[in-house]
């Protein structure tokens, strides 16, 4: 978890003293700057998904439900007092440049977890464990879902 307090760089506290601001103590669990992550990850064009096995097929129910959190999640943190690091498996689209994606879901990361968290985000290593490849049959299947013999299937 990380306390945070206000950074002496920030515009809206460099005016003054620094505890003459402060009120309390704010605290982020590792889980909230996981999420952040993932659906930072999941936003970038590119990624067809995030996490292997078991915590894949978890994480695309739990990545629609507001405060999942638990064993299966897909992104892996480490979360200091200031800083953090990111772990992540993704399965790529087939044709995206994989270290230019790379470079964007470095960006997009930080960007979200730093916006939102004031944590520096010190790390993010990115494993791509597979490649998607678009089924054939699959795009078949959808073009004449509504054309032709597509009224055959219904009894």
């Amino acid at each position: 978890m990380a306390d945070i307090e206000p950074r002496s760089g920030n515009p809206a506290t460099s005016g003054g003293s620094q505890e003459s601001g402060v009120r309390g103590r704010t605290t982020i669990a590792d889980g909230v700057v996981a999420t952040i992550a993932e659906i930072a990850v999941r936003e970038t064009d590119g990624v067809h998904s995030v996490g292997k096995g078991a915590s894949k097929a978890l994480g695309a129910v739990t990545g629609r439900v507001s405060g999942s959190s638990g064993k299966g999640r897909t992104v892996k943190v480490e979360v200091g007092e200031k800083q953090t690091a990111i772990d992540v498996d993704v399965e790529v689209e087939y044709g995206v440049p994989i270290h230019e994606l790379a470079d964007r879901i470095r960006t997009q990361v930080t960007d979200a977890v730093e916006t939102m968290t004031g944590l520096e985000v010190v790390e993010i290593n990115i494993n791509v464990f597979d490649v998607h490849i678009p089924d054939e049959d699959d795009e078949d299947g959808s073009d004449d879902g509504g054309s032709g013999r597509g009224g055959s299937r219904v009894l």
